[in-house]
């Protein structure tokens, strides 16, 4: 910092020098005798400027670029580079017939215009990126296929860590966004006094370790931090900003989400999507683990919670149990199926409410 006062105490004194010695040869109202004083008066009062001011147009401006810099992504920044380049252009291009206006304008024009549109496209090319980029892909007549997809990770579908087996079996390829504020919840819950918050948490982060190791998927860990409160306001933000879907087991994102006309993965409904059928007359192994609500009746449940009434099945609770499908009921709250025990034939009886 002394070094650039010194500096600009020096070229302020010069200039001061310069300044005075042509202002008393252009008007001469100072006698012969003072103008040496004069001039040495304006050098010292130049001088002191330079060295006062010099932080606050060296030193504090380079700061605030700096960390403007620091703030802004990579993205940010090769779209204002490739926007301050469109504005330059067009500037070239504009340079020469204005360099024919009469005058001083003339002379000054293409300098202000090269200035003004690299300053506009620079801006415009910051906050227009994705745009850009989508505009830029078109023109190449790229497509996005299966292996370029994109999906944002909630908190939730990390920890729920089906999606690590959905990755391993290679139905999901692509790229796996994970921004730095999920990153930082999970975190959050890995350092929690609470026990489960910090199984919770360890678990997140063992099932992103896991990921980055499958090679049918690239783990991107994105420092794109939108305005926002909370963590799902934030990803609804990201989301639209990047146009990417979102992949969760959140209920209320889900739907915060789709009403903001945000694609959404939910790894519940590819659950159901996936669960076998089952058929009257088909035969299915259950573990029947407590009485039902009718007389004789036991129930157990599937691997995917679908739960199974089995008519004269209390003798067998806490055994598995082979079970011959009578009728399957679908309700709100899911699927229910009613049998019997295998090589048994037990009497149609009407489908009554089961405590889940």
């Amino acid at each position: 910092m002394a070094f650039i006062r010194l500096v600009a105490a020096l070229i302020g004194f010069v200039f001061g020098f310069f300044l005075g010695a042509n202002l008393l040869q252009v008007t001469q109202v100072t006698p012969a005798n003072n103008q040496v004083l004069v001039v040495l008066l304006l050098a010292t009062a130049c001088a002191i400027l330079g060295w006062l001011g010099a932080p606050y147009v060296t030193v504090m401006p380079a700061a605030i670029v700096v960390e403007r810099i620091r703030a802004a992504s990579a993205g940010d920044l090769i779209g204002g580079a490739f926007g301050a380049a469109i504005g330059l252009m067009l500037a070239l291009f504009l340079a020469f017939p204005l360099s024919f206006l009469p005058g001083e304008i003339g002379r000054y024009a293409p300098l202000v215009t090269a200035v003004v549109l690299g300053v506009i496209g620079a801006t415009a090319g910051a906050v227009k990126r994705n745009d850009l980029s989508a505009f830029a892909q078109g023109v190449r007549g790229v497509r996005r296929n299966t292996a370029d997809a994109r999906v944002l990770l909630d908190t939730s579908i990390i920890i729920d860590g089906r999606i690590a087996d959905v990755v391993r079996s290679g139905f999901v390829r692509g790229t796996l966004i994970v921004p730095k504020f999920v990153l930082a919840e999970l975190q959050y819950f890995n350092d929690s006094p609470d026990g489960s918050r910090r199984e919770r948490g360890r678990r997140g982060l063992e099932m992103l370790a896991k990921m980055q190791k499958e090679e049918t998927v690239k783990v991107e860990l994105s420092e794109e931090d939108p305005a926002g409160t909370g963590a799902d306001g934030k990803l609804v933000t990201l989301a639209k900003s990047l146009g990417v879907p979102i992949m969760t087991n959140d209920y209320g994102l889900n739907r915060v989400a789709e009403l903001q006309g945000i694609t959404v993965l939910n790894m519940n409904d590819l659950a159901k999507a996936v669960r076998p059928v089952v058929l009257p007359g088909e035969e299915i192994t259950v573990r029947v683990i407590q009485e039902g609500k009718e007389s004789a009746q036991a129930v157990g449940y599937l691997e995917d919670g679908t739960m199974v009434v089995v008519e004269n099945g209390a003798r067998h609770i806490g055994s598995e149990l082979s079970v011959t499908v009578m009728r399957v009921l679908q309700t709100v709250g899911g699927r229910m199926i009613f049998g019997h025990p295998k090589g048994e034939v037990t009497e149609t009886r009407r489908p009554r409410a089961i405590d889940r």
